[in-house]
């Protein structure tokens, strides 16, 4: 935790309320501006979905490089997911340090995994990270995620997995995820929840929509029984669903065609994220 957020939490927690603070529209540049639109609304696209743990988890976007330096949005540590604001995301660097004046601070816990993701893969322009009962429950399998649905079979091959190290509050623990994660876009934490990247909002999206809807499904079909009474397709099928839904998450595909009807709902049901 770096010494601005040290200090806020010695002095007693003061979160804000995010749509009252002031709008940095016209204060960052352009990019920047529409990266914090773009993640704001994916925040409250996953409390939407019901992909939340109240403040607990993380959605990161890179930035473009400052002066060299490698810059990134996390959320403010006490803000809501439904309520979200451009103007209230914070923009720190690699090491943990708020690079802007803002009255909030982070969650270093968020800061060590989505940190790591972002300085290993150029294509991590997003990196979403929740923890969802249905994802936890598939977390806590020996077997892990099972070819038992299109959901699953469709995102399949892009699943790695990490072992539990406890809270992620030790940086060492950056080296192994990132071991773990190797080309992967998405990643099942053991005994933790689920993980995916994009080069966009839009993509990172979408895979934890698949991602997500597998893991439920494979729960709800367990109810029924263990694997004596579920069909799971063969590994051969696997990889054939795999490739045949790939073209969904190349850039400028899957996410164009499902992002602005989200931003349309988003826009109906929650508006003010663009703050």
């Amino acid at each position: 935790m770096n010494q601005q957020s040290a200090m806020q939490v010695d002095a007693g927690f003061n979160i804000p309320d995010p749509t009252q603070i002031e709008r940095l529209e016209g204060k960052v540049s352009d990019v920047e501006w529409q990266t914090r639109v773009n993640l704001a609304a994916t925040y409250r696209l996953c409390a939407m979905h019901a992909w939340t743990d109240l403040v607990f988890t993380h959605i990161s976007a890179r930035l473009p490089d400052e002066d060299g330096e490698e810059r990134f949005l996390i959320n403010p540590y006490g803000v809501m997911f439904d309520e979200m604001t451009a103007s209230s995301l914070v923009k720190i660097d690699t090491d943990g340090n708020i690079c802007q004046d803002t009255p909030y601070f982070i969650n270093p816990a968020g800061f060590t995994i989505h940190s790591a993701v972002h300085m290993a893969r150029e294509d991590a322009g997003c990196v979403i990270h929740v923890h969802t009962p249905y994802g936890i429950a598939v977390s806590v399998q020996k077997a892990g995620l099972r070819r038992y649905t299109q959901f699953s079979m469709q995102v399949y091959d892009d699943i790695a997995y990490h072992d539990y190290e406890g809270i992620a509050l030790e940086m060492d623990e950056r080296e192994r995820l990132v071991a773990d994660l190797g080309s992967k876009s998405l990643m099942i934490l053991r005994n933790h929840g689920t993980l995916t990247l994009g080069p966009s909002c839009g993509t990172a999206f979408l895979r934890m929509y698949f991602l997500e809807n597998a893991c439920k499904t494979q729960i709800l079909a367990q109810a029924v029984g263990g694997p004596e009474a579920l069909h799971e397709e063969p590994e051969d099928m696997g990889h054939k669903v795999y490739q045949q839904g790939a073209a969904a998450f190349i850039p400028g595909m899957g996410d164009n065609l499902v992002w602005p009807g989200l931003m349309r709902k988003l826009n109906r049901v929650n508006p003010g994220y663009d703050h």
